[in-house]
């Protein structure tokens, strides 16, 4: 018993685990998530296929046998007890119960036999009579269905296990092992998959993914492995007329729902249904569960937008998923459209949530194979109505890492150009040197040369130190803190960086479009987003001009032959444990036996749980018994 409930409560974290962690996963998703160590070491104790490890089953199985030869071995013997009143107790044992009583009736023997039958009668008691030699024997029993109870729930615990195993991965795993099929690791079509790495309709218990985008039609559906994936044949395939998506005013997702198109690829049969979360459609005993949503191939146009000064402004247009090659130069990079998201609600403040508009993701991947990935908002976002509308440029170096946002204030027609065109004039010797003279006609006394000398040298400095120039490590608001640090004395500092940043917004303010220097703190967020540029690790910005949306549904289907197994088990486990846990046997001895013109009377009474109910009931049958 020991070492079943040890193995129970393994199977039981392992199920935590199955459920917490996602499961068939691609292993780069899990050395992303948990770093390449403790995925190595994940992946050998299979917790990425817990249902399917080989210790799992392993468990199970034993499980299966060694409690179906404990119920085979007891039932016998408990179906016996049922018919077994023990009436061949002897009266001398009476008084080895805890519950025993002697009482003395003036009634003749036959009397009392017949009134205590009926008194045990009226009770619901079975009784069995024993008439012997020196008086009769009155054997009465009740509450046997708890060892019914014992039989349900082990059985319930081999009908779990046996569904599980059924419903799990073990079937496919022994095809794998001994039906020479084996995991597909490569790319491409689905149609360049081989036999070998295909399950055929007749499959008796799988459950894969399907993805079917609007207006298309699938019929292959994909198992995920860990390392790589097998693809399982339906006996139909699945047209998808319309998916419909609707969302709280968080942003959250109300409703998932597919108007799909069934057709059996035998009959050429087509039957029409809507699959729901919650509400799945069965067809010819497989289950299609609305899984989740994607994109379906949505098309979408980007426009460049260069950084640098000369940069040359292109368009691309391409399909979610798809790539496009583009050259930098003498460097050969791919564009990789990863993800279109039409809404993205934002939080502002507790209960302020505003659609921000759509997005795109996309990677950047050089030559190399190295990849960054950007996620760039279609639209300028205004956290508070004090401050200037800003877009939101995002970038990562990994898929483990949340997104970093270069905030760039939008300009009066809703673009970056005014921000860039600030930028290239910061990086013109030219343009900074006129904009430092017209500063220094507004903030320097004529009156004063010297003064006026030192200004434009502070001036031209702090330029220099900002746009980065001269071979500078750092620059922005960054390098102008590096240089107080190597420079300037400590007690120094503070006042010197005032003095600092007064001459840079001074001279950024001669640098600005006319129509934008004034515009709010459009020029405060133009230092910040300037001083974070050199941070910007590609040399443009791609911008979401226009799209076309397609969704796609991501359904569930399941064939799963012990899934009634499973049910039926566990409503026998529920049935069993309830006799088990409330239903007390109980036994009653009564020894009647002639004392001249009375009958004494004798009895015992026995439970298999002694609770304070089992004294209560004592009393209540020797008080009941005792009136006759």
């Amino acid at each position: 018993m020991r070492f079943a409930i040890a193995l129970l409560t393994i199977i039981c974290i392992a199920s935590i685990i199955g459920t917490v962690l996602k499961q068939q996963e691609p292993f780069g998703n899990y050395v992303n998530q948990f770093g390449p160590f403790w995925a190595e070491v994940f992946a050998k104790l299979s917790l990425f296929a817990v249902y399917s490890a080989w210790w799992f089953l392993l468990i199970l199985l034993f499980l299966v046998i060694s409690t179906s030869l404990c119920v085979a071995r007891n039932t016998p013997q408990i179906l016996r007890d049922l018919q077994n009143f023990k009436e061949h107790l002897r009266e001398q044992s009476f008084k080895a119960f805890a519950h025993n009583a002697v009482w003395t009736v003036a009634s003749q023997p036959s009397t009392a036999v017949a009134h205590i039958q009926q008194a045990f009668a009226g009770m619901g008691w079975k009784t069995r009579t024993q008439i012997r030699t020196d008086g009769t024997l009155i054997a009465a029993k009740a509450g046997g269905g708890h060892k019914i109870g014992y039989i349900a729930a082990h059985s319930a615990i081999v009908l779990v296990c046996v569904g599980g195993l059924l419903d799990g991965d073990m079937l496919t795993r022994a095809q794998m092992w001994w039906g020479n099929k084996v995991v597909f690791t490569g790319g491409g079509m689905i149609a360049d998959v081989p036999e070998t790495s295909r399950l055929s309709k007749s499959n008796p218990a799988f459950r894969a993914n399907l993805l079917v985008a609007e207006g298309q039609t699938a019929g292959t559906a994909i198992l995920q492995q860990p390392t790589g994936v097998l693809l399982q044949e339906l006996p139909f395939s699945i047209e998808l007329k319309k998916f419909i998506v609707e969302h709280y005013s968080t942003g959250m997702p109300k409703l998932f729902a597919s108007d799909i198109v069934i057709h059996d690829k035998t009959t050429g049969e087509k039957t029409t249904a809507r699959v729901e979360v919650n509400h799945p459609v069965n067809y010819k005993g497989i289950n299609i569960f609305q899984s989740s949503f994607d994109d379906g191939g949505s098309r979408v146009k980007l426009q460049s937008v260069p950084i640098a000064q000369g940069g040359k402004s292109i368009e691309l247009e391409g399909t979610i998923g798809a790539s496009s090659a583009l050259t930098n130069g003498t460097d050969k990079m791919t564009l990789e459209y990863t993800a279109l998201r039409v809404l993205n609600v934002e939080t502002f403040g507790k209960k302020d949530l505003r659609n921000v508009g759509p997005s795109i993701t996309y990677k950047l991947r050089d030559a190399a194979g190295q990849a960054r990935e950007f996620h760039n908002y279609m639209l300028p976002i205004k956290f508070t109505d004090s401050e200037t509308a800003v877009h939101l440029i995002g970038v990562r170096d990994t898929p483990a890492e949340p997104f970093r946002y270069w905030r760039i204030p939008s300009d009066d027609k809703g673009s970056v150009n005014g921000f860039l065109r600030l930028g290239q004039a910061v990086q013109s010797a030219p343009a900074t040197q006129a904009a430092i003279q017209r500063y220094l006609a507004k903030a320097s006394d004529p009156t004063k040369p010297d003064m006026k000398a030192a200004l434009q040298t502070s001036a031209e400095r702090v330029m220099t130190l900002f746009a980065g120039q001269d071979g500078l490590e750092s620059s922005g608001l960054q390098g102008i803190a590096d240089f107080l640090e190597k420079n300037v004395p400590e007690d120094q500092r503070i006042k010197t960086s005032e003095v600092l940043i007064r001459i840079l917004n001074g001279v950024l303010y001669e640098l600005a479009e006319p129509q934008l220097k004034d515009k709010g703190d459009w020029l405060n967020q133009a230092v910040l987003a300037l001083s974070d540029a050199k941070a910007y690790p590609a040399p443009m910005i791609f911008q979401l001009k226009d799209f076309t949306q397609v969704q796609a549904s991501v359904f569930q289907v399941a064939k799963a032959p012990g899934q009634t197994i499973v049910y039926t088990g566990a409503v026998l486990l529920i049935i069993g444990v309830f006799f088990m846990l409330f239903v007390r046997e109980r036994r009653v001895w009564v020894w009647i036996k002639p004392a001249g013109e009375s009958t004494d009377i004798s009895m015992a009474y026995a439970t298999n749980r002694k609770t304070m109910q089992s004294d209560q009931e004592f009393e209540r049958l020797r008080q009941q018994l005792g009136q006759t």
